[in-house]
């Protein structure tokens, strides 16, 4: 048998881009070893089965690449969906879920008994890892309750909150126990009434309370565009003074996440970034290759950041 010069096997090693790319992700995997990243869960990739199925790949393999994920989501097509069926209104004021004592229960019912069960199982097909709470459970989150403003006037808006408090000692636990926390954005008051809390804010709130390295928002945009609609070039990234200068121009949907990436980096967390969730592993994708994806917020003070590095 005639066996080829070793330069000659090199060239025609199919396997070794597959190498290069592990390598690549090599900085990164040391960058990020130990720390924890929470990751809003929503838009697309809750309602698409193969993207649903690629982040579940995505949060279990940074757990064992020895980060340590939190999930946090929400589920408003879900929740517009049952409440349509049971013949109840979906209705929205400033962009909020008029939340009324009927549509709480559907809340209730469709973010811990759906969304936050489904994901879980997702997860857990590769390892005992994912483990379901709400807001409510262990105090983890305390709500007061929510007004939107309409016409300069308070409006009232039903059981929607704003986070007060985050006791993240449950959380904490399940992290030190090797688990992955999945939690749905419901949160209790003090005077025992439950609220329907943005998932937004909930990762934000909850990433400043972890001392998160990272906070990943997935949505069904490519990131942050720098003038839309005229254009679909998107800000790679920018300092938190700058976010704070656009949030004004920003529209309802996109306004909320970026507010919860600016809480974020001025309370501490290291970086936070805003992801298209209709690509297939954006997580990988933004953290362990050199070019990333998405827009990356920092901090004022932070030097540039190049791909997912800081």
């Amino acid at each position: 048998m005639q066996i080829a010069p070793k330069g000659e096997q090199a060239r025609n090693n199919t396997a070794l881009p597959k190498a290069l790319t592990l390598i690549e992700a090599l900085p990164w995997l040391e960058r990020f070893h130990g720390k924890t990243v929470v990751i809003k869960f929503g838009g697309n990739a809750m309602v698409d089965e193969s993207l649903k199925a690629a982040f579940a790949q995505d949060v279990v393999f940074l757990r064992y690449a020895g980060l340590h994920p939190v999930v946090v989501h929400g589920g408003g097509p879900q929740i517009s969906a049952q409440l349509a069926k049971l013949g109840l209104e979906s209705s929205f004021t400033n962009g909020l879920r008029v939340t009324t004592p009927e549509t709480m229960d559907v809340v209730r019912m469709v973010l811990a008994g759906q969304v936050q069960r489904e994901l879980v199982g997702l997860l857990n097909e590769h390892g005992p890892f994912a483990v379901g709470m709400t807001g409510e459970d262990a105090h983890t989150m305390t709500a007061v309750k929510r007004y939107a403003v309409v016409d300069g006037e308070q409006v009232d808006i039903g059981l929607v909150g704003d986070i007060v408090n985050i006791e993240a000692g449950a959380v904490k636990a399940l992290i030190a126990d090797g688990r992955i926390p999945v939690i749905s954005s419901i949160a209790r008051s003090t005077d025992g009434h439950v609220y329907n809390i943005n998932a937004d804010t909930a990762a934000a709130a909850l990433a400043v309370a972890l001392g998160a390295e990272m906070l990943v928002v997935l949505t069904d945009v490519e990131g942050l565009y720098a003038d839309w609609p005229k254009s679909d070039d998107v800000i790679s990234q920018l300092g938190a003074s700058e976010l704070e200068e656009l949030l004004p121009t920003l529209a309802s949907g996109m306004l909320p996440k970026m507010e919860g990436c600016l809480n974020a980096v001025r309370s501490g967390v290291g970086t936070a970034r805003v992801l298209d969730g209709r690509v297939q592993h954006s997580l990988l994708l933004e953290i362990f290759t050199d070019e990333g994806i998405g827009t990356m917020v920092v901090p004022d003070d932070e030097t540039t950041v190049i791909g997912g590095l800081a």
